[in-house]
C-alpha cells in the first residue's frame, strides 16, 4: 500500500500557488516529518494528502488510485487525520471521541456493534488512555488529547494517520510521549505523516524528512541527510549549526556567533 503525490499544486487564491509541483511517497511504515516555516504549505501538504483539500494540479494516489475517485468511505477507511486544534462542540467522554474512528463502518441509523467496541478498547489500552475512557476530552490535557486523536484514527483501521502539528503547544514531556507513541505504532506497520516547525523532532523521532520552503519542496530523505545547517537556512532563512554530545546525539540550534565566546 503506498500514498503518493505527484506533481502537486494547491492555490488558495487563483494566480498564487500555497503547493506548487510536490511530488513525495509515503510507503510502507515509518515516520515523514514535514518541516518548513510559517506559511510553507505544511498544513496545505496534509490536508491534501488526506483529501481535505483537492490540487489544483497533479494529483494524490492511494494505491495508484486517484483520492478523488474514491468514496470517502474508502479514504476514511485508509487514512486518518489529526488536526492541530479540535474543539467539540460537546463535551464528549474520551471513549466517545475515539469510538468516531468507526463512523466510515456503521450506517446513518446503526449503533456500535461488540467489534467497534473491542476496536476502541484496543486503541484505548494501546495508547495507555483506557483510565481516562470515562473523562471529558475537554478536561484532559493536551497531549492526552493528542493521544485520543491518534486512538480515533487507529479505530479507523486507518495504514496511514496525517497530522497536523501534533507537537504544538505541548511540553517537552508531552511530546516525548506523544512521537514515543507514533514510533512503537510505526513499529506494528502504520505509518505517519507530521507537520512541525521542530526540526530536532524529526531527528528524534522520524525516518524520513521533507523540507518545504514557499510551497516548493526543495528536499527529501532521512533526517541525517537533510537536516543540515545549509538546508535548514534555505527552508527557514536564517542560519543553523549542529551541536553533537559525545554519543553522537546531534541537534541543530540557531547559530548564536557569540556561543562560544565567553
Amino acid at each position: 500500500m503506498s500514498l503518493s503525490a505527484t506533481d502537486l499544486s494547491y492555490s488558495y487564491v487563483p494566480g498564487r500557488l500555497a503547493l506548487r509541483d510536490i511530488t513525495l511517497a509515503l510507503d510502507g511504515s515509518g515516520t515523514t516529518f514535514i518541516l518548513g516555516g510559517n506559511g510553507s504549505g505544511k498544513t496545505t501538504l496534509i490536508q491534501c494528502l488526506c483529501g481535505i483539500r483537492a490540487p489544483k494540479a497533479g494529483s494524490v494516489q492511494l494505491d495508484g488510485t486517484d483520492l478523488r475517485r474514491l468514496h470517502p468511505l474508502q479514504r476514511a477507511r485508509s487514512i486518518g487525520f489529526v488536526p492541530q486544534i479540535h474543539e467539540p462542540v460537546f463535551t464528549y467522554s474520551v471513549y466517545q471521541v475515539v469510538m468516531m474512528g468507526r463512523a466510515p463502518y456503521l450506517g446513518p441509523f446503526s449503533a456500535p456493534q461488540k467489534a467497534d467496541r473491542q476496536r476502541v478498547a484496543e486503541a484505548l489500552h494501546a495508547l495507555d488512555l483506557w483510565e481516562l475512557r470515562n473523562r471529558p476530552y475537554t478536561a484532559i490535557s493536551g497531549g492526552e488529547q493528542r493521544l485520543t486523536l491518534i486512538a480515533r484514527g487507529l479505530t479507523q483501521g486507518a495504514k496511514y494517520l496525517l497530522m497536523d502539528e501534533p507537537d504544538a503547544h505541548l511540553d517537552p514531556r508531552h511530546q516525548h510521549d506523544v512521537f514515543t507513541r507514533i514510533v512503537d505504532l510505526a513499529a506494528e506497520g502504520f505509518t505517519f505523516a507530521i507537520s512541525s516547525h521542530n526540526p530536532n523532532n524529526a531527528i528524534l523521532y522520524g525516518a524520513r524528512a521533507v523540507l518545504l520552503a514557499a510551497g516548493r519542496l526543495i528536499a527529501q530523505g532521512t533526517p541525517q541527510e537533510i537536516i543540515t545547517p545549509k538546508l535548514l537556512q534555505e527552508a527557514y532563512g536564517m542560519q543553523f549549526e549542529t551541536i553533537t554530545d559525545t554519543n553522537g546525539l546531534r541537534a541543530v540550534l540557531p547559530a548564536m556567533k557569540d556561543r562560544n565566546q565567553s
